[in-house]
């Protein structure tokens, strides 16, 4: 079965920088818009970031705009996630999806084909 594969989490100071990289190949995920979700220990999962297949539209979470960057390379078929100014509760296990609803962009709820989720540890 298709699924994404994320990379590139690790442990990073606070106000320090990561990427993050989602492969996603095959007709599975051509032409859908693809997101990326967050979830800390004993909570949900929540909204981070998505982007369209073209590039053209993208969406932030208010806490994480203005310091992460979402991106895609169509021809690596890969997505990424630029985060700066990373702060302690930015930490999480990051996963990217496909979004197969677009009316639930924001919902986890509207994505389905999850990768196995990448660590992202930021100390104090």
């Amino acid at each position: 079965q298709a699924q994404p594969v994320e990379s590139g989490g690790g442990l990073v100071q606070a106000g320090g920088s990561l990427r993050l990289s989602c492969a996603a190949s095959g007709r599975t995920f051509s032409t859908y818009r693809m997101g990326w979700f967050r979830q800390a220990p004993g909570k949900e999962r929540e909204f981070v970031a998505a982007i369209t297949w073209s590039g053209s539209s993208k969406y932030y979470a208010d806490s994480v705009k203005g310091r992460f960057t979402i991106s895609r390379d169509v021809a690596k078929n890969t997505v990424y996630l630029e985060m700066n100014s990373l702060k302690p509760e930015d930490t999480a296990v990051y996963y990217c999806a496909r979004n197969r609803d677009s009316d639930y962009h924001l919902d986890p709820r509207g994505y389905d084909y999850w990768g196995q989720g990448t660590q992202v540890t930021v100390s104090s």
